[in-house]
């Protein structure tokens, strides 16, 4: 239990799981498909030299910073923002799911790919998710419905809490037919419209007798959504996990992976609905932002459970922060709520980035890699592999395609053996 600073977090056996995991992963998705020749062109636009978790974390960026545009105009979620921060997280968001396709073809073109690559980019989807959440609410004005905006946000969280519980267990990463591409495209619309109407128009009556606004409507298609999802995440204990006698690929329960994230959900729905300052419907955002560094944290420590097969524990330092609020109400102590909150959110994100930073720092060292840079003679040699391939299909009439193809493998061939 990591409730202080510790040497080392995974142990000699967990890095060494972890150097012999392989990606495992199946999507049925319906966009992908579509998507695939945009993300090809895009990866084949970046220099090689550019390593795959700096595209990562350069769309992640992106995406909080357009977010927190939002939030600055209507931390409520009630105020309307201006249109054209409402276009500008459509963009940011296009942005970040555009690079966060591409990291896994970059990494594989360069000769790259690496767990880490796997763990950073769950550990940037699991902040992503938050932020996602969070801006499609204000893009909508949902906090007019503090409630609803509540289970839409805790929603989204869960899922893709759920979505690791079932790898953890089934030891493959499963998408569905409607599944993140599909919500991320949905929430970019969401974010088009509010820019071209203005985000007054979600608070517009439906023009059908007992239906409400059009936010309600947006509200009740993601849950619908998340309901689907969740069917598809049960149907993964019908058959048990891999592990032995049906556990997880731990060798764990199958149902332990709910307790460290019952600790995040259930304290936030208690302090929200015990709140003499009603805390979390005067600053909802920043109440979302606060749990939701939380149980990214708890995600990432369920991803990294899984990627070095190694029992998940229940209790973790980020609870601090909650704790704050919950015992702050229960005695009644003369701090205001607001300023708890602010309090909880700079330890959950601090220790988050700490946890976060102190894991990449050790499989780094273990796997002899740097995180954010391609060392200089994997891509020199790369490139220069592709010069070579590339003048030998302009100089051959016959086979061109060929030659290139040739040029390609044999660089990738030499990048492996290079890493």
């Amino acid at each position: 239990m990591q409730f202080f600073h510790k040497d080392k977090i995974l142990s000699p056996g967990q890095l060494k799981r972890l150097s012999e995991h392989k990606y495992s992963c199946s999507s049925a998705s319906l966009l992908d498909g579509f998507l695939q020749p945009w993300w090809d062109w895009l990866v084949s636009k970046v220099p090689i030299w550019l390593a795959p978790n700096l595209i990562t974390v350069l769309g992640l960026i992106v995406n909080i910073v357009t977010t927190l545009v939002l939030v600055w105009y209507s931390p409520d979620a009630k105020a309307e923002p201006p249109r054209w921060a409402c276009f500008l997280c459509a963009v940011g968001l296009f942005f970040y799911q555009s690079l966060d396709a591409i990291d896994g073809k970059q990494a594989r073109r360069t000769g790259t790919s690496t767990p880490l690559g796997e763990l950073f980019d769950h550990g940037c989807d699991s902040i992503s998710t938050v932020f996602v959440a969070l801006s499609a609410c204000i893009a909508v004005q949902l906090g007019y419905y503090p409630t609803w905006m509540f289970f839409q946000c805790f929603c989204a969280m869960t899922l893709f809490y759920c979505a690791h519980w079932q790898t953890y267990v089934s030891g493959s990463l499963r998408f569905g037919k409607v599944d993140v591409t599909e919500a991320q495209f949905t929430i970019i619309a969401i974010h088009l419209i509010s820019s071209i109407f203005g985000p007054g128009i979600w608070m517009k009556e439906i023009p059908v007798p007992n239906m409400g606004t059009y936010s309600n409507l947006v509200a009740v298609t993601f849950y619908a959504g998340y309901v689907n999802v969740f069917i598809q995440f049960c149907k993964v204990f019908e058959s048990g996990g891999v592990g032995k006698n049906g556990s997880t690929i731990a060798g764990t329960s199958v149902l332990s992976p709910i307790i460290p994230f019952s600790f995040v959900v259930v304290p936030a729905f208690i302090i929200y609905r015990k709140s003499a300052e009603h805390v979390y419907e005067n600053h909802p955002a920043l109440y979302i932002l606060a749990f939701g560094m939380v149980a990214a944290k708890v995600t990432n420590r369920l991803v990294v459970a899984h990627m070095t097969k190694n029992e998940m524990q229940y209790l973790d330092s980020s609870l601090i922060g909650p704790a704050m609020l919950f015992l702050n109400q229960y005695f009644n102590f003369f701090i205001k709520e607001y300023y708890v909150l602010w309090l909880c959110f700079i330890w959950v994100t601090l220790d988050l980035l700490r946890y976060s930073a102190q894991v990449c720092t050790e499989i780094c060292d273990h796997l002899n890699i740097q995180l954010f840079r391609i060392p200089y003679a994997d891509h020199h040699h790369l490139h220069q592999n592709q010069r070579n391939s590339g003048a030998q299909g302009v100089t051959e009439k016959n086979g061109g395609h060929e030659s290139r193809a040739g040029g390609v493998e044999v660089s990738m061939t030499s990048a492996a053996k290079a890493s």
